[in-house]
């Protein structure tokens, strides 16, 4: 019987070359498929390198990744090792291999990785942002009304955001994002991460627009300090208590209710339970 294979996915440099992980040349080499994302790319790679590959080159990027990801999984299936690579970083993040790591694992193949080189976590450590906590977003939506959507959809998350952007749509994304999280939030674009003409441009929200109107030109990543955490309110008692009945109406149980309102006015449990008593006593009359 034969055993499976291995899939490998392999963190490729962000721009610098010298930045390859040791274990990639060994990889290429020893590699029974490489399945790229660019294959003019990875000739490139491999000759700054100076590394042969030993296997059958295959293309594997957005347009094809349906069709030869069940390819690739039968070679694997029938003891190939497969090393995938994109244009830069690691695959599965905004890039392919999530297919294929999916239907690998579904199959029982045996799935590792070259850890390399991350323009995420590079741009994070730069941007002077807090990096304790932090989620990915990927690329925003290229139309309007989709980007604004989801930015709100991240508009209260008090985590470090990190988005990838093209430089074209840059002044686009940066105006979307002052509209939505505010003019004075925190943030940085890095351009051209470990390359010649890095440049990492920390600032406010409103500052960094104006500063990409005249357009900017490079591989972006923009990291956004996450929202702060909410204050009190000023919130009567009767609103309060009005918070909590809607979300008993909608079958929520009291004591989640009450706990729920009071973190999401900042104020205390306490307060809200009270509130909630004093407005039933005012409903009965007193009684």
């Amino acid at each position: 019987m034969t055993s499976t294979g291995t899939l490998v996915l392999a963190g490729t440099p962000i721009g610098d070359t010298a930045d390859a992980p040791p274990r990639l040349a060994a990889e290429l080499a020893a590699a029974d498929v490489v399945a790229a994302e660019d294959t003019r790319r990875l000739r490139r790679l491999t000759q700054a390198l100076d590394v042969q590959v030993g296997g059958r080159v295959v293309s594997y990027f957005e347009g094809n990744e349906s069709a030869r990801t069940p390819e690739l999984v039968e070679a694997l299936a029938g003891g190939a090792r497969v090393l995938l690579v994109t244009d830069a970083g690691m695959p599965s993040v905004s890039d392919p291999g999530y297919r294929l790591v999916g239907a690998a694992v579904e199959r029982g193949v045996r799935v590792t990785a070259v850890p390399g080189p991350s323009a995420v976590l590079t741009a994070l450590a730069l941007s002077g942002l807090p990096v304790d906590r932090f989620c990915f977003e990927g690329f925003l939506p290229r139309k309007r009304g989709e980007r604004l959507t989801r930015l709100r959809e991240a508009e209260r998350e008090r985590r470090t955001l990190v988005y990838f952007e093209a430089p074209h749509r840059l002044h686009d994304a940066l105006t979307a994002m002052a509209e939505v999280f505010g003019a004075g939030r925190r943030a940085a674009v890095c351009r051209e991460l470990t390359k010649t003409y890095e440049e990492v441009r920390r600032g406010p929200l409103a500052e960094l627009t104006a500063w990409a109107a005249e357009g900017v030109r490079g591989e972006i990543t923009v990291v956004v300090e996450g929202a702060a955490p909410p204050g009190p309110e000023d919130l009567d008692g009767a609103e309060l208590a009005r918070r909590v009945a809607v979300r008993e109406e909608a079958g929520e149980r009291r004591k989640e209710a009450i706990a729920a309102v009071a973190q999401g006015a900042g104020v205390p449990k306490r307060e809200v339970f009270d509130a909630v008593v004093a407005a039933k006593q005012a409903g009965s009359g007193g009684h």
